[in-house]
């Protein structure tokens, strides 16, 4: 019986698999580090976006920060609206394209973004510390998903 050893090793052998695990693994680790903070990981992910976008003094818009964060742009204005609730950031009108919200991280908002991305950055370091080569494996994750931009970011979503 001939079998390829992909065939043989079953879903070992299946990247998509694999990330599929080890992204359902950190999502866990981060959800729980996140936790105390009274945020889910998409809030984190929206604010600390905004919060690094805008650290320049311009805000950025829904539409940058959904591009950013590579989610669609409908998940990116709910969850802001749910980050708007707690006062953490702010919407507001663009001031020479009213159709452009902009999302303007309070100053309790930037406190929290900052503490949260410490703890989320302390999973990080101890979640990926088993991987061989960690600069390796930042550059193999940016070749899948390019930052937007890139003018080699030509797979589709």
């Amino acid at each position: 019986m001939s079998g390829s050893g992909a065939r043989e090793q079953g879903p070992w052998s299946n990247p998509g698999f694999l990330l599929w695990r080890v992204a359902l693994r950190w999502q866990r680790a981060v959800a729980a580090a996140l936790r105390p903070f009274e945020l889910t990981h998409p809030q984190f992910v929206v604010l600390s976006s905004a919060w690094w976008l805008g650290r320049e003094g311009r805000p950025p818009s829904q539409r940058e920060l959904a591009e950013h964060a590579g989610m669609d742009a409908m998940t990116a204005s709910q969850v802001a609206r749910a980050l708007e609730a707690k006062k953490l950031i702010t919407r507001e009108q663009d001031r020479i394209d009213t159709r452009i919200k902009r999302l303007c991280v309070t100053d309790e908002g930037a406190a929290l973004a900052r503490t949260a991305i410490e703890q989320v950055e302390a999973v990080d370091r101890a979640y990926f510390a088993s991987a061989p080569d960690g600069a390796a494996l930042v550059e193999a994750l940016l070749a899948l998903a390019p930052p937007p931009g890139r003018a080699d970011e030509t797979r589709s979503s």
